[in-house]
């Protein structure tokens, strides 16, 4: 059984940035593409970034230029620095593979706002 913790959220004014972190135990996800979900109230859960286990990404256009993912294979982390935030980005963000394997974590709440 996968576990998936995320952690580094926070509230940040327009134009700030965090980084995001989410470790995965219990199985070798390394195998697999990873991805950066967030879900906005009232809206669908959606994929903002995604890395392939040789490290490619790729990034919706909303958040292009301004998200970067990252992975460590070894401890079987990925990151996600987040710069030029704007209120739009406020969600929660979720971690997982991609397509989604496993069960979600509970996610890291992000606030952008003034």
């Amino acid at each position: 059984q996968v576990q998936l913790v995320e952690s580094g959220g926070g509230l940040v004014q327009p134009g700030g940035s965090l980084r995001l972190s989410c470790a995965a135990s219990g199985s070798t996800p390394s195998i697999r593409a990873m991805g950066w979900y967030r879900q906005a109230p009232g809206k669908e859960r959606e994929l903002v970034a995604r890395i392939g286990f040789g490290g490619s990404t790729s990034y919706p256009d909303s958040v292009k230029g301004r998200f970067t993912i990252s992975r460590d294979n070894v401890k079987n982390t990925i990151a996600l620095q987040m710069n030029s935030l704007k209120p739009d980005d406020t969600a929660v963000y979720y971690c997982n593979t991609d397509p989604v394997r496993y069960s979600w974590g509970q996610g890291t709440q992000v606030t952008v706002s003034s």
